[in-house]
C-alpha cells in the first residue's frame, strides 16, 4: 500500500525540524553563519548514517514493523541528508565571504574530502525516486552504492575539520558494525560448494 500523504507530510516535517529551528535562529542574527556549521554538518551525517543502517538493522532484526517503515521512507532520510549537507555547504561559503578563502584551505584534508563527499551525493540525491531507478533500471543501484565512499569521506570530513576523533566515531563506529555484520551475513548464507573426493 502507498504511503498517505499525510504520512508523507509528518516524515518531511520531521526530517526538516532541525533546519527550520536554526533557520529562525539564523534568521533573527542569534544564530551566525560559522554557527550553523556544526549542526548542518552532524544533522547530515546523522541522516546519512541512518538511512545506510536500514538494510542491515532489517537482516538483524527480520521482522521489526517499525524497521519497515523506516525502509519504506530510506530514500526521503536520504535526501534530508543531502539537504543538511547542502546547508552545511552554503554556510560554509557564506562564512568564508569568497573564492580566495576557500581556496587557501582546499588542500586541506578535513576540506575536500568535505567537497568530494559532496559532489558524490549530487547525484545520489538526484537518482533517489521512482522515475530514476526505472530509468537507469541495474544502473541505479551502481549509482546508489556511491554511498560507502560518499560515507568514507564524510567521516574523514568530520575527523580532520575539527581535529578530533572522538564524536565522529561514536556516530560511525555504529553503523560499521553493522555493515561488518551485513557482509558477514551475506557471505555466510552463501551455499558452499560439495567438496570434491
Amino acid at each position: 500500500m502507498k504511503t498517505s500523504y499525510i504520512s508523507t507530510a509528518l516524515t518531511w516535517a520531521v526530517l526538516a525540524l532541525p533546519a527550520m529551528g536554526l533557520m529562525i535562529g539564523y534568521s533573527n542574527g542569534s544564530i551566525s553563519a560559522h554557527d550553523m556549521l556544526h549542526p548542518t554538518g552532524e544533522f547530515a551525517g546523522r541522516f546519512l548514517i541512518i538511512t545506510m543502517m536500514i538494510t542491515p538493522l532489517r537482516m538483524l532484526f527480520p521482522k521489526a514493523k517499525w524497521l519497515f517503515w523506516l525502509s519504506k521512507r530510506r530514500r526521503w532520510i536520504g535526501v534530508a541528508s543531502f539537504g543538511y549537507a547542502a546547508l552545511h555547504t552554503w554556510f560554509y561559503i557564506v562564512d568564508k565571504g569568497g573564492i580566495a578563502p576557500m581556496l587557501a584551505e582546499f588542500t586541506e584534508l578535513g576540506i575536500w574530502t568535505g567537497w568530494a563527499a559532496f559532489a558524490i551525493f549530487i547525484p545520489l540525491a538526484v537518482t533517489s525516486n521512482d522515475a530514476s531507478q526505472k530509468w537507469l533500471l541495474g544502473r541505479w543501484k551502481q549509482v546508489q552504492r556511491w554511498v560507502y565512499p560518499a560515507a568514507v569521506l564524510t567521516l574523514v570530513h568530520w575527523i580532520f575539520v575539527h581535529n578530533e576523533f572522538g564524536p565522529a566515531l561514536v556516530h560511525f563506529a555504529p553503523l560499521a558494525a553493522l555493515e561488518g555484520y551485513r557482509i558477514w551475513k551475506i557471505y555466510s548464507d552463501r551455499p558452499t560448494s560439495p567438496a570434491v573426493s
